[in-house]
């Protein structure tokens, strides 16, 4: 499996870290073997037969994967990193400047005072 079928082995086989449970059936396994013979889901073919004979119980993986293709295509696109989103201009824009103004109205909302003590520390 190459890096680019990462969002794709994800989609199937689920990320407990982003909250998506994957595809029923789909195991590393079963995953990784079939995206090392087809890199992206849509290169998968609809037809089980016509699957690389490798990939052991192609038809139930396929029934799996065919029946939820819109939550497979969803889970794949929250495993993707987005590049095209501005994070930060300068390495300067991360540097600690301190809490924010409404951060004291988080804390008492959270009953947490402790909290915005230490982030003044912080700021010193």
């Amino acid at each position: 499996m190459r890096p680019e079928s990462i969002p794709d082995y994800l989609a199937v086989v689920g990320d407990s870290a982003d909250g998506f449970p994957g595809l029923p059936g789909w195991g590393v396994k079963a995953a990784a073997l079939t995206l090392s013979q087809y890199p992206h889901l849509e290169g998968i073919p609809k037809d089980w037969r016509e699957w690389h004979p490798s990939i052991r119980k192609a038809r139930l993986l396929s029934e799996s994967l065919f029946n939820a293709w819109s939550d497979s295509l969803l889970f794949r696109t929250l495993a993707t990193l987005r590049l095209d989103v501005p994070v930060f201009d300068t390495v300067e824009d991360l540097r600690w400047k301190g809490p924010r103004p409404n951060f004291e109205e988080h804390c008492q909302r959270l009953k947490s005072p402790d909290l915005l003590a230490r982030a003044r520390r912080q700021n010193r």
